[in-house]
């Protein structure tokens, strides 16, 4: 299992496409037409063979609209994970009374999304692609535009909560990965990343709160942010209403 893309929630595509733009040193972006069913537009940056998403809501009564609502404007949307054997997936799912609440099989892809409320934090989709390295939501053209100059790869997302402990114990009943204690946080390492979980501190309540981007020189890719007013006063890089994590590579 693997992390192979963060999706973001933003009210403005635009200027969320231009921040992560300039901050991390990417190019190119697919809108993804799919998501055009779920009354969303997005823009997806492939990261070395990862990727970052952000969606927005162009329709009232969406579940990305509802999320801006609820935790006060743009943050984390969704977690997805990269999985050889989907079927197994979907019955260790199925065992844990976990819901899905879309899922789609069709030439070489397949995809099943969790319920938020039957994991916790985010909506899960446990996804697999033959061959392997294929990503359909990253476009037919993203391997051709990868730059890799500045940042290298999504490596890790941070889920909040009031009970990271129980948090982290559902997504690993539902997930079938084992955790660990990582300090005061829990964390479910994976190929390349990790997942951790932490106590809400932000006042935001539960949600992706953060995520981890492998970079060349941290110290440029923060220069880059506070240019455009994106660094917090302690410290961290903030692109979409979601902090950054910057692991130097």
């Amino acid at each position: 299992m693997r992390l192979r893309q963060i999706a973001l929630v933003g009210a403005d595509l635009e200027k969320a496409e231009s921040d992560i733009r300039a901050v991390l040193g990417l190019h190119y972006a697919y809108a993804d037409p799919g998501v055009g069913k779920f009354g969303l537009v997005n823009a997806v940056f492939p990261i070395g063979d990862t990727f970052l998403e952000v969606v927005s809501p162009k329709a009232p009564g969406t579940t990305a609209g509802r999320l801006l609502e609820k935790r006060n404007g743009d943050g984390g949307y969704m977690v997805i994970l990269q999985v050889d054997d989907i079927e197994a997936a979907r019955a260790r799912i199925k065992a844990e009374n976990a819901r899905i609440i879309e899922q789609a099989d069709f030439d070489g892809v397949a995809m099943s999304h969790i319920h938020p409320k039957d994991i916790g934090g985010a909506i899960v989709s446990v996804d697999q692609m033959i061959p392997k390295a294929r990503w359909e939501w990253g476009g037919p053209d993203w391997e051709n535009n990868v730059r890799t100059d500045v940042s290298l790869g999504v490596v890790g997302g941070e889920l909040q909560g009031d009970d990271p402990d129980a948090m982290s114990a559902r997504w690993s009943a539902v997930l079938g990965r084992p955790r660990e204690r990582a300090g005061d946080a829990w964390r479910i390492p994976l190929e390349d990343s990790e997942i951790t979980f932490v106590k809400t501190a932000d006042g935001r309540g539960e949600g992706l709160g953060a995520f981890t981007v492998a970079v060349r020189d941290p110290d440029a890719v923060r220069a880059a942010a506070q240019t455009r007013g994106l660094l917090r006063k302690d410290g961290a890089v903030e692109l979409c209403g979601t902090r950054v994590h910057l692991r130097a590579a």
